[in-house]
């Protein structure tokens, strides 16, 4: 059958003949005919579809018509498995067309059968809940075909059984592994290697550009054409890649997995179980000499803390004397050898993080209550990712509801140095002037004064009674949020679900559930979340989502973007701002039959001369700013579910 996106999507088309509810969109049309032309032409597309636009359909079709090996990146697993167990066998069957299919994830979201077997030694898998979840992993294990951890639903996705039975690229044996002809992870690879279109995620898509970069082989297989949704998280994603980073956890799971085989592949050496000990007390005292609290900074502030480099010598003592006992009985079992690489490989990483700075890079830290993370993050990637990109003759196709910075896609490509690109936008097609009112409330203080979070709260009751609950409270800090969560409690007559109270899955499933709930939410809540009819028809945005100026890797890019004679607000902070103010808003408005307030309180957006460049990239809502306004919005819907409900 020869198809084209024309005869698939048009009003009478295959898709509207073959899919029940299937509604003709002409944007949806339009990006895939274009996504058609390129894939016979080669090239860089960038392009933004509005929210419901139905991109995900707009690029499979041409991309399993045109014949093309396709990967698919999506930003998040949970994206990942939507796409490939909910859309593609709808378009697949509505082709009628045989293509090989596969979803391809990172190494720890797969049973290591291997580790599982040496989970039982682990002094981490003791205890009632820890027991617990070994029993049902084993049960499951002896079942499940694809060994995709997501499959398990009785054992939460951050449980901490999961380190102990998965692996990563440090303790996985590779061919050497006894379960390597049953290994779950390599029968995933083998599925893509055949697979005509194989879904992976942004992650590994940037773990695997690492890994070429260092000469180590590949994750993926070569691909005619890359397709990348919800592009505007890459950037990020990329950063933290093509960087270094040496975590507690690391250090933890080295003296872990060395002791484990210690006991199965040698234990005639007393010493070197001493010496695990050593370096595990080595990482617990660096994580003291940072001070209690926790700390996210630039590696400067060190400069003042001589703790910490001592702490840090001490560190990579106890890593070259567990080296050197490890390499004087090397040959003498998988498990140890691998240790032994893992100990020289950290004492190498961490003489860079500690040697001179590079103006290439940033060197910062985090600490959390029980753990670190060192991290040296390249201030720029969009070389590195351009060498990647420009590595084949493919095809990409970047795209997103939110790429663009009024028309322009400029800042996106800059970040991952694309260059001659072709770009495209097409508006949702919703009809926002009728379906949403953007209210920008008169009177608010600006965000540095010490009253603006009280003043969001207080107009937030008022807009909360008028809209019935049914509400998205948007905060762009964790404090401001319990700021408003503590003085909200008791002042309002509807369910409150607050961010970090219960995992965010479950406080979706109430919110919906609940039909007029409150929810307080941050980042996590601002994209990815899709909450469709009568439960959300209002969302508050306290401020202007600027990057926090103190972040150290935000810092040093703005430092260097100023010294080479840029303006860092308008050429970074600003487009970035605006990218997440575009995914907040993107919450309210889901479905055809969606009406909503959006309601934005900070006096910034209309009040400062940057604030066109917000207003120019938001959808085309009605807007108001007086309260009035947004009671009789909400009053005209409740009398029209009444009149319809009569």
């Amino acid at each position: 059958m020869n198809l084209d996106a024309d005869e698939v999507f048009a009003p009478d088309g295959l898709l509207s003949r073959r899919i029940p509810g299937y509604q003709w969109r002409e944007q949806q049309q339009r990006m895939a005919e274009r996504i058609e032309c390129l894939l016979d032409e080669g090239g860089i597309l960038c392009c933004e579809a509005g929210t419901g636009t139905g991109k995900t359909f707009a690029y499979l079709v041409p991309t399993l018509l045109s014949g093309q090996k396709t990967l698919v990146s999506t930003g998040t697993k949970n994206l990942q498995d939507q796409l490939f167990h909910r859309d593609l066998p709808v378009i697949r069957e509505a082709l009628g067309i045989p293509v090989a299919v596969a979803l391809l994830k990172g190494r720890g979201n797969y049973l290591c059968k291997q580790r599982l077997a040496l989970a039982a030694h682990d002094s981490r898998a003791r205890g009632q809940e820890m027991g617990d979840w070994l029993h049902r992993v084993r049960r499951w294990a002896k079942a499940t075909s694809d060994g995709d951890i997501n499959e398990l639903s009785g054992v939460p996705e951050d449980a901490g059984i999961w380190p102990l039975v998965t692996s990563t690229a440090e303790n996985c044996l590779g061919q050497e592994c006894p379960e390597y002809t049953a290994c779950h992870l390599v029968e995933a690879r083998k599925k893509a290697q055949e697979a005509d279109l194989v879904v992976i995620n942004h992650h590994l898509l940037c773990a695997d550009f690492s890994i070429k970069g260092e000469g180590f082989g590949e994750l993926l297989p070569a691909a005619d054409c890359y397709i990348i949704d919800e592009a505007h998280q890459l950037p990020e994603v990329a950063s933290s890649f093509f960087g270094t980073t040496i975590s507690s956890r690391q250090m933890l799971d080295l003296v872990r997995d060395a002791e484990a085989a210690y006991h199965l592949e040698a234990g005639d050496l007393p010493g070197l179980l001493e010496q695990t000990e050593a370096l595990g007390k080595a990482s617990r005292d660096l994580r003291l000499s940072f001070g209690l609290s926790s700390r996210r900074a630039a590696w400067d502030e060190l400069e003042k803390e001589p703790r910490v480099g001592e702490s840090l010598e001490n560190l990579i003592t106890q890593l070259d004397l567990l080296g050197g006992m490890l390499d004087a009985i090397k040959g003498r079992g998988k498990g140890l050898d691998n240790a032994l690489e893992r100990c020289r490989k950290r004492v190498e990483e961490l003489k860079l993080l500690t040697a001179p700075v590079s103006e290439e890079n940033v060197r910062w830290f985090e600490t959390t209550m029980l753990g670190y993370r060192l991290n040296s993050t390249p201030l720029e990637i969009s070389d590195v990712f351009r060498q990647h990109m420009n590595a084949g003759k493919t095809t990409w196709v970047f795209t997103s509801a939110t790429l663009a910075v009024g028309d322009s896609f400029g800042h996106f490509e800059s970040q991952l140095g694309i260059q001659d690109a072709a770009s495209e936008k097409w508006d949702s097609p919703f009809d926002y002037p009728h379906q949403a009112l953007w209210f920008v409330p008169r009177g608010m203080p600006p965000p540095q004064d010490p009253l603006f979070n009280r003043k969001v709260a207080e107009l937030a009751i008022e807009l909360i009674e008028a809209s019935d609950g049914r509400a998205f409270l948007l905060y762009t800090s964790h404090r401001a949020l319990k700021e408003a969560s503590m003085f909200l409690e008791g002042k309002i007559d509807h369910p409150m679900l607050v961010q970090g109270t219960l995992p965010k899955a479950e406080l979706l499933e109430r919110f919906r559930d609940q039909g007029n709930a409150v929810l307080l939410g941050t980042a996590s809540f601002w994209e990815g979340v899709d909450v469709r009819g009568d439960a959300l028809s209002l969302v508050i945005i306290d401020k202007l989502p600027f990057a926090s100026p103190g972040d150290p890797v935000m810092q040093a890019r703005l430092d260097a973007m100023r010294k080479s004679g840029g303006n860092p607000f308008m050429q970074y902070q600003v487009p970035q701002a605006v990218i997440a103010l575009k995914q907040g808003a993107g919450r309210l408005i889901r479905d055809t039959s969606d009406y909503g307030v959006l309601t934005i309180c900070d006096p910034r957006l209309l009040g400062k001369p940057y604030g066109h460049v917000f207003l120019n990239s938001m959808p085309d809502m009605a807007r108001t700013r007086k309260l009035e306004d947004v009671i009789h919005f909400f009053d005209s819907l409740r009398k029209t579910d009444e009149a319809a409900g009569a």
